[in-house]
């Protein structure tokens, strides 16, 4: 079976067609009054030309045809049984003197009348303009019954004469034996102009009221479209975060309950929203209250767990496994603390950018040799490239994206550097399985973990992001991307102006000193860098933010597991 899609209903394809002829709702509804306008003006028009042509053509043939009808009883059914061609003619003249003014042809009933023609103008009415079907009528004869009175009746027929209009009655002279056969010829060109003046009025009435209907048109769109641009505007600033915009009511009729409906919904939503927003101030309040309060604490046991790490040889063989346990736990836990502090500084809007001039292939080198990277990554920089940026924010980026390349894809991670269009671009790829599809929109997501069998992990799913905030704050930003299949592994690009300060004055972020972690200089360990966020299968997190394993000992720089 086919898969290919169905075809289109005719209605949609119709519907399709006229949203692109007409694509405003102002010009549809002009052209639909004026349809309507037109259709009823033409309609109306028509019938009244057609009635009053029907009235002014009827009462004209009837007034002269009952004329002749009369005159050929008074002047021709007088006439004597053998008549000559002088009195046809004395009759034809008389005939043809009658107020309806036309032309009259009388001929003889003889088998030889055609020699003897009378006619009141032979250059006007001549027997040849006499149509054929019409003497043929004019002379048969009937049968006389109840239904049928007379033998022989009155006909007409309208016909054009050199252009004009003309209309056409013949009639027998009912008698005993052979009777002249009278034909009369009317003008009907005065009828002809009188519709054709009531044509033009008519049609100058259509024009007049198909203007007025697109002027009421207008009118109606504008009255109907005001209402329904001030929504438009209130709908455009709702959207903008504007949630106290209210739209006047005023009326009873839909709009005005569409304008209250409008004015609920942003009631609810401004409503909804203070709330929301009431819960995330006081969620980070609660974050950063807990983190500062945790400091303390962590301080003063990180420093027992240092001593107990230094004596850690001279203890009991039962007890060195707790304590190498607790050494790593509380390693852990000083480095969640230190990351939920520094996403509440770029939550509050505190986090500073303490620029210099940095060369940037220094800058991965040194970050590199500080985690003991060296022989799990390969460099490719350029001496020379300088940017004026934080240094230690640069190293947490760095630190977060190659760790998490190390932990999750394969040896040996290459690090790139070049500027392209006053940009500093620094790609990190890996040889490893690459990002599943799925979870490739969330790796930057705070403490999102691919596979939910498995919440815990030994990072906080915190590094990602804080990279990527370092990266705003500069101006910047991270993108993550599969490689092509015949490379494998992931690739983060990390995009940053070569000078951020115009960046980080313009997206609220001045240079400063503020802060303690203002200070620059080489990474200071898994407190700057964070750990990676699960990106490339369940569970996968970073060993550690600086890229030492949590047992304390170094990693060999091998294979980068």
């Amino acid at each position: 079976m086919s898969d290919a899609p169905p075809r289109p209903r005719r209605a949609e394809r119709i519907r399709g067609w006229l949203a692109g002829v007409l694509p405003t709702l102002r010009l549809r509804l002009v052209v639909v009054f004026a349809l309507v306008a037109l259709t009823a003006a033409v309609s109306a028009s028509g019938i009244a030309y057609w009635l009053n042509r029907d009235a002014v053509l009827t009462r004209a043939q009837n007034a002269a045809l009952k004329d002749f009808r009369q005159s050929m009883e008074d002047n021709v059914g007088n006439l004597p049984r053998t008549v000559d061609c002088q009195q046809l003619r004395s009759a034809a003249g008389k005939m043809a003197r009658s107020a309806q003014n036309y032309e009259v042809l009388l001929l003889p009933g003889t088998r030889d009348g055609g020699r003897c023609v009378a006619a009141s103008n032979r250059d006007d009415f001549a027997p040849g303009d006499v149509p054929e079907s019409l003497r043929t009528a004019v002379g048969k004869k009937r049968t006389v019954d109840s239904s049928n009175r007379h033998p022989y009746h009155l006909y007409w027929q309208r016909i054009t004469k050199n252009g004009e209009p003309y209309l056409v009655g013949g009639a027998k002279v009912i008698g005993e034996g052979s009777t002249p056969t009278g034909y009369m010829l009317k003008s009907l060109k005065s009828e002809r102009d009188d519709l054709t003046s009531l044509a033009w009025s008519l049609g100058i009435a259509t024009g007049l009221a198909l203007i007025g209907a697109m002027l009421l048109a207008q009118a109606a769109a504008t009255t109907v479209l005001r209402p329904v641009r001030r929504l438009s505007d209130a709908a455009t600033r709702l959207g903008e975060g504007k949630l106290d915009t209210r739209l006047k009511v005023s009326g009873t009729d839909e709009l005005a309950e569409l304008s209250r409906t409008f004015n609920e919904t942003a009631e609810a939503l401004e409503s909804r929203v203070a709330d929301l927003s009431a819960r995330e101030a006081s969620s980070r309040r609660f974050v950063a209250d807990m983190s500062h309060e945790l400091r303390t604490p962590m301080t003063a046991i990180s420093a027992v767990t240092e001593v107990l790490e230094e004596e850690q040889e001279n203890l009991d063989p039962m007890i060195a496994p707790a304590v190498q346990l607790v050494v790593s736990e509380t390693r852990r836990l000083n480095d969640l603390v230190e990351n939920l502090m520094e996403v509440t500084r770029f939550d509050a809007g505190t986090a500073r950018l303490v620029q210099d001039d940095v060369d940037v292939a220094d800058q991965v080198t040194a970050c590199i040799d500080a985690r003991a990277w060296l022989d799990a990554v390969e460099v490719d920089a350029d001496r020379g490239i300088m940017a004026r940026l934080d240094p230690r924010r640069l190293d947490v980026i760095l630190a977060n994206l190659i760790g998490n390349a190390l932990k999750h894809g394969g040896s040996p991670v290459k690090v790139s550097v070049r500027t392209d269009d006053g940009e500093l671009v620094i790609e990190v790829a890996d040889r490893g399985p690459g990002i599943p599809a799925e979870v490739l929109p969330h790796v930057f997501d705070r403490f999102y973990k691919a596979s939910a069998s498995r919440p815990r992990s030994d990072g906080s799913g915190l590094g990602l992001s804080i990279a990527m905030e370092n990266a705003h704050i500069h101006g910047g930003v991270i993108t993550a991307r599969n490689a092509p299949a015949d490379a494998g592994g992931a690739v983060f690009t990390l995009r940053l102006p070569l000078d951020a300060g115009d960046s980080a004055s313009s997206d609220g972020s001045p240079e400063g000193d503020g802060g303690p972690e203002a200070e620059p200089g080489p990474a200071r360990g898994p407190s700057e860098a964070g750990d990676a966020p699960d990106a490339g299968g369940p569970g996968r997190r970073a060993d550690s933010e600086d890229g030492t394993p949590r047992d304390g000992t170094p990693r060999d720089g091998k294979d980068g597991r």
